[in-house]
Order: C-alpha cells, then sequence, then structure tokens
C-alpha cells in the first residue's frame, strides 16, 4: 500500500492518531497490508515503523523530527494495563566530539522533542505482538516545569562528556534524562576524550528518557 501523505496540519494528525486508538497491531497491519513479524526480536523497532507509516511520517531517518513540516516527534511509549510505562524512551545519539558551542537552546535533543505526539501501546511482554492495543495519543509541548528538569540532565550529562568524564557516566546519572550506550553491539565503537583532552574509543551513546519522566506525562495528560 503507497504510504499515507504527511498531514498538513497538527490537527489533522491528531485526527489520524485518535483513529487507530483501540486497534490491535495486527487489525492495524492489516488494514494498510503491512506484514507483520511474529515478534520483535529481530525488528525492535518494527512497532514505531509501523505508527509512523499508518500516520504519514515523512523524515525517514534523518536527524529531524519525524514529521518535517510541523516539527512534531512521534514516539511509541508501550505501558503497562495500569498504564505504566514500560522501558525507556530512545530520544537521539549524543555527540560526543565537536561540541562546542552547543547549548540547551540550540541542542539537536531540545529540537528533536519540542513538540511530541506520544501513542500508548498496551504492551505487556505477556500479550502476543499482534494483540498489542494502540492507546489514546496525546499531544505534548517541552517547557516550563518539564523543560528545566530535563535541560538540568541534560547540561550536566554533556558537562561530563565535555570535561572528558564520559566513562563516569552510568544510567543512574541524572534524574529523568540518562545515557546509555546505543550500538547494534559492544564492538561498534565512536570517538570521544578522557580527563586529559586525549583522544579515546567509546561505545556511541544515546539520550533516553526515564520512566520516572514518561510516568509523569502520562499522569498528567490522563489526569
Amino acid at each position: 500500500m503507497h504510504r499515507p501523505a504527511p498531514p498538513q496540519s497538527k490537527q489533522q494528525l491528531l485526527e489520524r492518531a485518535q483513529a487507530i486508538a483501540g486497534l490491535n497491531l495486527a487489525e492495524l497491519a492489516t488494514r494498510f497490508k503491512l506484514p507483520m513479524p511474529q515478534n520483535l526480536k529481530r525488528e525492535k523497532g518494527w512497532v514505531g515503523q509501523l505508527i509512523e507509516f499508518v500516520l504519514g511520517a515523512d523524515a525517514g531517518s534523518k536527524p529531524v523530527p519525524d514529521f518535517i513540516d510541523l516539527n512534531i516527534e512521534l514516539k511509541t511509549l508501550p505501558i503497562s494495563h495500569i498504564g505504566e510505562p514500560l522501558e525507556t524512551t530512545f530520544v537521539c545519539v549524543a555527540p560526543l566530539t565537536g561540541i562546542t558551542g552547543v547549548h540547551w537552546h540550540n541542542s539537536h535533543f531540545r529540537n528533536k522533542i519540542r513538540q511530541v505526539l506520544w501513542v500508548p501501546i498496551l504492551a505487556e511482554r505477556q500479550i502476543p505482538l499482534a494483540e498489542r492495543v494502540v492507546g489514546t495519543p496525546f499531544m505534548w509541548q517541552l517547557e516550563g516545569e518539564h523543560e528545566q528538569l530535563l535541560k538540568q540532565d541534560w547540561e550536566e550529562l554533556m558537562d561530563l562528556i565535555v570535561l572528558g568524564d564520559v566513562t563516569a557516566i552510568t544510567a543512574k546519572t541524572g534524574q529523568y534524562l540518562q545515557l546509555r550506550p546505543k550500538a547494534a553491539h559492544s564492538r561498534i565503537m565512536t570517538e570521544a576524550f578522557d580527563l586529559h583532552g586525549n583522544p579515546i574509543k567509546s561505545q556511541p551513546k544515546g539520550f533516553y528518557l526515564k520512566k520516572e519522566f514518561t510516568r509523569m506525562l502520562l499522569a498528567q495528560a490522563f489526569s
């Protein structure tokens, strides 16, 4: 089936997302004549790609928000039957070199999530992939307290990278945002710097929103 055209407005995008709420993934894949894997072992990103296709996302693998003209990012959020987030949410790869002049306001991270369409997916492990259900979507903007909390964590993590202390960063660093290895396997390495400014090899890192943060968003959206 042809990919749906990108939505022309924020309202149209939200309406498209609301129209698929309540469908399970098998119904959605069938409706759009898309092949469906048995499980996510080899196709971890399949659910996100399915929702992107259905809603008409047009960024592909470009480092910009998923709906380019609307400047809106799409995030699927696996949740439990009581509305608890089941995993952290990947945002973007973290720069480990060439970061002179990068500040919060011009950061790739902030640009990526300034406006997000969240699509919860009922996705507890015991539910077969085909029977997982699309939940009620909601729009969210990065502002106010949420922005302050993420900015604080982002600046702390970036300071450690700039100081060459990237090896001191663990998944516990940061209250709502964490930096974790982001590569297909542990043999993939990239350039970074140590405490003395010497070039070293490090695993590529990605910024992930912790479950504490998305739990807050869900509570606010559905309170």
